[in-house]
């Protein structure tokens, strides 16, 4: 892929960097009829501190190498409870479990269509329980 690449399969390939990085409740929201500042919601949950920045440093790897972008801004780095990866036509969102569950980001947007993350490549997904009811799987 190059900077050509569309925001769908650079939301996809950031996806794939998440499940290599063992990031769970992975959720691709399409927000682009919701929203006007971006098309796509990249939504994950990551175990600890450590899992968070080895994600976010994977994510912005692989879409760099990949798709030839980088974020234009990256927020939450400090605490790492939720860091917000912005690249504008798509947005990546690391949560720990607590926040994760407390935001509620996909069901906030819950009228934006799912992708689902095969498309990504991603085999085995892991899902919570709440996560898996909301996707209906």
């Amino acid at each position: 892929m190059s900077s050509e690449s569309t925001s769908r399969e650079q939301a996809l390939v950031a996806a794939k960097a998440i499940d290599d990085k063992k990031g769970t409740d992975i959720v691709i929201q399409d927000v682009s009829k919701l929203l006007n500042i971006t098309d796509y919601f990249v939504i994950c949950t990551a175990a600890n501190n450590r899992r968070v920045d080895a994600i976010a440093e994977a994510v912005e790897e692989m879409v760099r190498k990949e798709c030839g972008v980088k974020p234009t801004s990256v927020e939450g780095e400090e605490e790492s409870k939720w860091v917000l990866m912005d690249y504008g036509s798509f947005v990546v969102h690391i949560f720990q479990p607590a926040e994760r569950d407390y935001y509620r980001l996909e069901q906030l947007w819950d009228a934006a269509p799912t992708l689902d993350v095969a498309a990504a490549g991603i085999e085995d997904p892991v899902y919570s329980e709440r996560i898996a009811n909301l996707l209906g799987r």
